[in-house]
């Protein structure tokens, strides 16, 4: 979701100590932040190299599922069988297996019980309504009504609150596989009420239902932790074992169901028209509407009591999620990655319509292949985003935010927001789908990758869309935090006060650092392909990634895992004096210390407030086309607004909704250098996180010059370093990270002469409707009204 087991094996107290920034000799200047990682990571082994390769015998454990189901709209209620067939590819003997009841979330007893704290600022009628139900059983959870082996003699099972313990009659062999029946059902919540993954939305009197762990399934059992069974609280997402999945779904006749996987029984549940439309979007460069808008509004017009099975399979994915309504349009259109076709989907109610019918498929579209770009070949062949008033993600469905105004119109804000979160969702195919990190542990290793590549597609989207996540300035904010509100991003996710900022933004800023800053793109795309490769339908850890980006790049970057990853410092880096020569006798260095409603304008076009530097490389790139270059129906109004092509609005007024010895030199030598200008420049590191210097001079012909050194640099004095630099050209000023690629935190120090740091302003202006509704008077609603 847009939105630590420790890396060394061992138990649960050595893994709190390793998740913190060892330093070797603390009291020094030096020898502490480029010291090798060392012992804070795991020692190499059989299954995992020192490499970050998967080592010789690595193992993971497989589970099938064959799942009958059916939703029961009348009562709200989802009742299921599966048979589960469990592979046992360690080289342990197991004595019982874990499963997870992630619907117990909702129960008002059978919860992860992690309490938080609260006050009577905080009071409201629901927030009164869940202390009360909290005093007994609400019902919701899920309800165990059977329980069996193979040959249907019961088995003995214990149910710890949202994990589940079967005892195993006898003990699993390495090599042996064990079956198992389970019958179960559950009430579904309203997640608008319940908040959560899964659930159902009631829209115009005809619900939406998201189903998401539905159904109980099988907790990972690796090698460098055993079983994964941290209780879930609805924050750390999941760690899941590949399997085969076979699911029939019966849900009311006029449903339309969207599933992961591809569906077995077209020709049992769509129109002959819908079957031909189908065969038609095979082949199309368009989206084609399979259910047509037209279909959908006269399906909400009455409710089927006749029933209908969707039949659904997938191979190799780690989780299994659909979606089933009677308001559903449903669109499709193929995308071709190496040749391969990929059925790119979308399915919306008439709310989201105006903006989901021009834009979500091509966006499934657009980041299946810019991922697969970036990572590996997209190796499933359906991928969709369903309109839901949410964000989250399985494999090949995800649910997102995007609904229109009731006129049709939208505000920016909604439509660039759901652009970011469809390419975010739909991305998560790759991290952790495929690349199937542990996200109850490591919640950065899902979002934190994924929001970085995200950010990569967002910027191959459009040159001008305003990306929050990614660039260096964007995190300057969070890195000034107190001290007491910040943790390591190597930080079990449970434990985070600002978890975007942490699990999200921190490590995407990380990544991009590295790729634009500190390694390069060249050398950190092929690394980062590598890790990609190396772990696709595995198991990775940090450490598995952090070892592959130095193996893959002969580049050492301990000291950036340690600073950016282990570590809460944030940068300073300030320019404290200038010494000032020119080979000249009588030069003289020189130094210096570095009643009515409250009305708001429509909204101005929302652009980056920095141009950073991967934007300007990517203009600059010739390789790079734009999606909204290479296809013009992409550019709407909003599209022209941020380049000045509809104008700004400075008049309307709405209401407002509720970062030594000198040589002696020969006549010819005096000729070659009297054009050399020195100038001394020493750096204090006021942060504490090294980080690169990038030095620009600007001259007194308004020429500028970029000198780069390398973070090693700080390597013999963490604190303060000096450096001589020369140029041909006498400079007026000095600037610190004039592109601001590190993070600075002040760069009110980062000049010379002193500059004074300027003012920050808020770029969005979004109100508190539900996620993705646009609302409110937006600036194309003003200019199409102003045109009639």
């Amino acid at each position: 979701m847009r939105k630590l087991a420790l890396l060394a094996l061992g138990s649960v107290c050595m893994m709190a100590v390793q998740a913190q920034n060892i330093m070797n000799n603390p009291t020094s200047n030096h020898g502490n932040r480029f010291e090798q990682l060392g012992t804070i990571l795991p020692t190499p082994n059989e299954y995992r190299t020192a490499s970050g390769a998967p080592g010789p015998k690595y193992w993971q454990q497989r589970a099938d599922y064959n799942i009958k189901c059916e939703l029961d709209e009348a009562n709200l209620k989802l009742k299921g069988i599966e048979t589960v067939t469990y592979y046992n590819n360690s080289p342990d003997m197991l004595t019982y297996i874990w499963l997870q009841l992630d619907e117990n979330e909702h129960n008002s007893q059978k919860n992860a019980g992690y309490d938080d704290p609260s006050s009577l600022r905080q009071v409201s009628a629901n927030a009164l309504d869940a202390l009360e139900e909290r005093k007994t059983d609400n019902g919701y959870g899920h309800i165990i009504s059977k329980l069996t082996d193979a040959t249907g003699k019961a088995l003995k099972y214990t149910i710890n609150r949202t994990m589940m313990r079967i005892d195993l009659p006898a003990a699993l062999k390495p090599g042996q596989k064990f079956v198992f029946n389970l019958d179960w059902s559950y009430k579904i919540s309203d997640r608008m009420v319940k908040n959560g993954r899964g659930g159902y939305e009631l829209v115009d009197g005809n619900h939406l239902f998201t189903m998401a762990q539905w159904f109980p399934r099988l907790c990972v059992y690796s090698d460098f932790q055993g079983w994964q069974n941290h209780q879930f609280t609805g924050r750390g997402e999941f760690a899941l074992t590949f399997g085969n999945y076979t699911v029939q779904i019966t849900v009311p006749a006029d449903h339309v169901v969207l599933s992961t996987g591809e569906c077995q029984n077209y020709a049992q549940v769509l129109t002959p028209a819908q079957q031909a439309r189908w065969a038609k979007a095979q082949t199309a460069t368009e989206p084609v509407e399979i259910v047509t808008l037209e279909e959908a509004k006269k399906a909400e017009q009455g409710k089927s009591t006749q029933k209908k099975t969707w039949i659904y399979k997938a191979d190799n994915v780690r989780d299994f999620a659909w979606t089933s309504s009677r308001k559903y349009v449903w669109d499709a259109m193929p995308a071709y990655v190496e040749g391969k076709k990929i059925m790119c989907m979308s399915g919306y109610g008439k709310e989201a319509y105006g903006l989901y019918r021009k834009y979500s498929t091509k966006i499934v579209a657009h980041t299946i292949k810019s991922y697969s770009k970036f990572s590996i070949p997209y190796p499933y062949p359906v991928a969709q985003s369903i309109e839901a008033a949410n964000g989250m993600e399985y494999p090949m469905i995800c649910f997102n935010y995007g609904r229109t105004n009731p006129d049709g119109t939208y505000s920016e804000a909604t439509k660039n927001g759901m652009i970011g979160v469809i390419i975010h969702e739909v991305g998560h195919n790759f991290f952790p789908m495929i690349v199937n990190s542990d996200e109850r542990q490591w919640s950065w290793m899902d979002e934190g990758l994924n929001t970085f590549v995200e950010y990569l597609a967002e910027e191959l989207w459009d040159n001008k869309f305003p990306s929050r996540r990614g660039p260096a300035w964007g995190i300057v904010d969070y890195m000034k935090s107190p001290k007491e509100q910040l943790e390591p991003i190597m930080t079990n996710s449970e434990n985070i006060i600002q978890f975007g900022p942490n699990a999200y933004a921190k490590p995407a800023t990380g990544l991009n650092i590295l790729r634009e800053t500190i390694m390069g793109r060249e050398l950190f795309d092929f690394a980062f392909r590598e890790y990609a490769r190396r772990w696709a339908f595995k198991h990775p850890t940090p450490a598995d990634l952090f070892r592959t980006m130095e193996d893959a790049s002969a580049v050492d970057l301990d000291w950036f895992w340690r600073g950016w990853f282990y570590g809460i410092e944030p940068c300073d880096i300030a320019i404290d004096t200038v010494r000032y020569a020119v080979f000249d006798a009588n030069a003289v260095p020189q130094a210096r210390t570095g009643g009515s409603p409250r009305m708001l304008s429509i909204d101005k076009p929302l652009v980056n407030a920095f141009e950073d530097i991967s934007k300007i490389r990517n203009r600059e790139d010739k390789s790079i086309v734009f999606q909204t270059d290479a296809d013009t129906s992409l550019r709407d109004f909003y599209w022209r607004y941020a380049r000045g092509l509809e104008p700004y609005d400075s008049v309307t007024k709405v209401p407002m909704p509720s970062f030594g010895t000198p040589e002696v030199l020969s006549e010819a030598e005096k000729a070659k250098y009297k054009d050399m200008h020195l100038y001394e420049v020493t750096f204090s590191n006021k942060g504490g996180l090294v980080m690169p210097l990038i030095v620009e001079f600007t001259f007194e012909d308004g020429t500028k010059e970029t000198q780069r050194l390398s973070a090693q640099i700080w390597r013999k004095n963490e604190n303060k370093v000096t450096r001589v630099f020369m140029t041909k050209k006498k400079a007026v000023s000095i600037k610190q990270d004039p592109m601001r690629e590190t993070a600075d935190i002040n760069e009110g120090n980062n000049t010379w002469p002193s500059a004074a740091e300027p003012t920050k302003f808020q770029l969005f202006k979004m109100g508190g409707a539900a996620r993705g509704q646009s609302q409110g008077v937006n600036p194309m609603q003003n200019a199409q009204q102003k045109k009639n």
